[in-house]
Formats: C-alpha cells, structure tokens, sequence
C-alpha cells in the first residue's frame, strides 16, 4: 500500500462526506509526511460540511473544537478522527483566531501556516491539491510560509517555534522571508502560553535528531532571549551535548527530559543557573522532571571538564567519592550526561575516529566501574556497619558531634571501604573522643 493512501477508517469516513453531496480532502501533517515517506496514523480530514451536518451524519462523534469547526468522528474501533469544516480566519490576536465557514478548500489551505502543510489529497482517487507548491518545498527541503510570512507569524505567533521544529526534524531550510518573520516574530513570543512553548521543546528534544540546530537556531532567532533567558547565552556545546545523547526506550520519560534539560543548563566547573528551578516550573515542567534536572544538573556542575574528570578518575578513591555524591539511583543518569558532554568536546575539537573510540571505550570501563562501585561499596551513613546508638554507647555525646562523627567515620570508608566494620570503626571513633 502506498503511504500516501489513508488508512480504510479514514476512507470510509471520507465516502460518507462525499455520498452527502460534501467535499473531503485528506489534509495537514499526514499528507506532508506520507509525501516524505514517513508512517502516520494520525490522519485529518477537511470537509465542506458543517460542524451541525458533521455531527448528523455520523452515529457517534464528540465536540473536541465545534466553535472552530472540528469534529471528532469515531470509527468502528472507537479510534477518533477529526473532522474539520473549511475555514477561514477573520481575526486573530496572534494566538487565538476567530474564523468563519463557508470557505473553500483553498481558501481552507491559503489558511495554514506553511507550504508543505498544505497540501491536500482525496481519500479515494488519491487526487492532490497543492495550490501552493508545497509538494516543490518538500522536494527542495524548505520550509517556507503560505502567503506573505509576516501575516502568517502575525496571525499565530507558535508559527515561529513550529517552524524552526519542522526545519530540524526534516533537516530543511528555513525560506528566508520565513526567517526574517521568525526573527521579526520573536518579541512578541510572550504572548504565548508557557505549556505551548514546553510542548515545543519537548517535541525538539523527542522529534529532532540533532536538537542543537534548531537550538542554536531559538538562540539566533532571539526566542530564548524572550522566553527562555538563562539559555540565551547558552555554549553550543551544550546543545551538542544533546545530540549525544541516545533515546533508549529503558529510560522513563521524566528521567529522558531531565537528562537533556540539565545538558541544557548544566557547564561542567560552574555553578547551575540559580535561576533553572524557576525556569522550569515556568515551563511546566512536571516536579518529578525539575527536581531530577535540578540534581543532575548540580551534579554535573560540580565536576570540571570532562578531560579533568577523566584524569581524575582513574583513582578508585576519587571515582568513590563522584559516586558518594551522586548518589546510587542517579549514577546511570549523571554519567550519561557526562558522557555526552565529552563526546561533544571531542567533536567539536575534530578529534578523528580512533580518538573518539578510545574515549568510548574509557567512558565504558568508567561507567562499570562506577556501577561497580555503587552496589558494592559503602558510600552513605546508612551502609556504615555502626550507627548513631553505637557511637552513644561508646560515650561520643548524643546530637550534632554524634553526625559529625558519622560524617567522618564515612570519608574513612570511602577511602578505604575494607575499614567499614563495627571494630574498626568504633576504634577510629574513640581515637578522636
């Protein structure tokens, strides 16, 4: 089957549309993305029927945006469809548009924001409407806004954001009118809401391969200066980071997004930005996700360049002592990051393929060990073979010298972790008394 046929729920609906003497056009990202060769499933239809005749027609259906025109339909599998009557704008506050029906299906695409987004096919014939050379955009891997940017960006200003996100996940070029529009467009990004612009970067960090261009491209652009300032003067290292990092599907969803934001904000050898847990829960960013970020990107921040960190770590002590501060459960996620960061380095420093092997094949032994180390080794106050009742019974005074005490008795531990038994600590405790 080609990809460009829509699904047989979707046709059916389409026959049905059609059979009451209306239009139907398949339309939007599905179609763009059939034309590159990409599965969909999530397929929208267009349709001279009105929202009331939608509702009709159909046995079971659900209101998911009547005002502006859409309607949900459900098939046989109880899987939802939208449906969509033709529209066109007649005003906007550059977020929110009020629209009027009785348009055409061109009048419906001259509608959209970009070419390559509207294009239209019909369900059975397979028949394109492309009024805009969208299908040419596609082929030259541009994306490029219907109509006069300006008023495109005017009209909704995510257009700026969605266009930098297609660019990236496509590896297209920006049209430069759409570019200047997106520049032109980014003072005015704080209209939008701030669970729209997390949704945006959220689909960079998950859709994109590479999230660093279009990164560097929000930076250049001038849409973290509006809406996302710590990052504005953001390295491009750390954006490279990111692309470094791999989306294994053992990783929950919360600790992936923590891990490419503290990549994010984190530098190695600096402090984490004081302003990152305000940030994040501006962007809404769940507490799970701000406080993982917030730890591992402190973590992170704590060590200094991965060059340093390398060198340094090949003493156990001190690869002991990195784990002690991470932490067990967060060791995996803080040396991924970590990692990342220096292959980044490497990259940036066109270091060839030998060298950036052997730095792999360092960061593996590195990483076991540190695993090693954390179900092994003793490296909190809870794995010391004594506690606070035997430091007591020794007669060390109950309150802050019997945690102070702990904390010693640790670091001699993590220096050694043979001395970790109750004789050989109780000695070490009674020698200071």
């Amino acid at each position: 089957m080609s990809r460009l046929e829509p699904p047989v729920a979707v046709r059916e609906i389409c026959r049905a549309l059609q059979g009451a003497g209306f239009e139907a056009w398949c339309v939007g990202g599905a179609v763009r993305d059939a034309l590159l060769g990409i599965e969909t499933l999530d397929w929208d239809i267009a349709t001279s029927a009105r929202p009331e005749e939608v509702q009709r027609l159909f046995r079971r259906t659900i209101p998911v945006g009547i005002q502006f025109g859409t309607v949900g339909v459900l098939d046989r599998e109880g899987v939802l469809h939208e449906v969509t009557t033709f529209r066109h704008d007649v005003e906007t506050d550059g977020r929110h548009a009020v629209v009027r029906f009785g348009a055409s299906l061109d009048e419906d695409l001259a509608r959209r924001d970009f070419t390559i987004n509207a294009i239209a096919v019909q369900a059975e014939t397979l028949a394109i409407r492309d009024p805009f050379d969208g299908r040419g955009d596609l082929a030259r891997g541009v994306v490029r806004c219907v109509g006069i940017a300006a008023a495109r960006m005017e009209e909704d200003r995510l257009r700026a954001l969605r266009a930098i996100r297609f660019a990236g996940r496509f590896a297209f070029a920006i049209d430069a009118e759409t570019w200047a529009a997106i520049c032109a467009s980014a003072p005015f990004l704080t209209r939008l809401s701030m669970e729209r612009v997390k949704q945006e970067l959220d689909k960079i960090m998950e859709q994109v391969e590479r999230p660093s261009g279009s990164l560097e491209r929000y930076r250049e652009a001038g849409v973290f200066a509006a809406l996302i300032p710590a990052l504005a003067d953001a390295p491009a290292l750390r954006f490279r980071t990111i692309d470094r990092l791999a989306r294994p599907a053992r990783v929950r969803r919360p600790a992936r997004r923590a891990l490419r934001l503290a990549a994010l904000f984190a530098e190695p050898g600096q402090a984490a930005p004081a302003a990152l847990e305000r940030t994040l829960k501006g962007l809404r960013f769940s507490n799970e996700e701000v406080a993982l970020t917030r730890s591992v990107a402190a973590a992170v921040a704590a060590l200094p360049s991965m060059a340093v960190v390398t060198e340094q770590f090949s003493a156990e002590v001190t690869l002991r002592r990195f784990v002690a501060t991470v932490g067990r459960l967060q060791v995996p996620l803080v040396a991924r990051v970590l990692w990342a960061r220096a292959a980044a380095e490497l990259a940036a420093a066109d270091a060839d393929a030998a060298v950036l092997h052997a730095a792999r094949q360092t960061g593996i032994r590195l990483y076991r060990r540190a695993m090693r180390i954390t179900w092994r080794d003793p490296i909190t106050l809870g794995d010391l073979a004594i506690d606070g009742d035997d430091l007591r019974g020794v007669g060390i005074r109950n309150g802050p010298e019997v945690g102070a005490t702990l904390k010693r008795l640790l670091e001699l531990v993590l220096e050694d972790p043979s001395r970790n038994t109750r004789e050989s600590l109780l000695a070490a405790a009674s020698d200071r008394q």
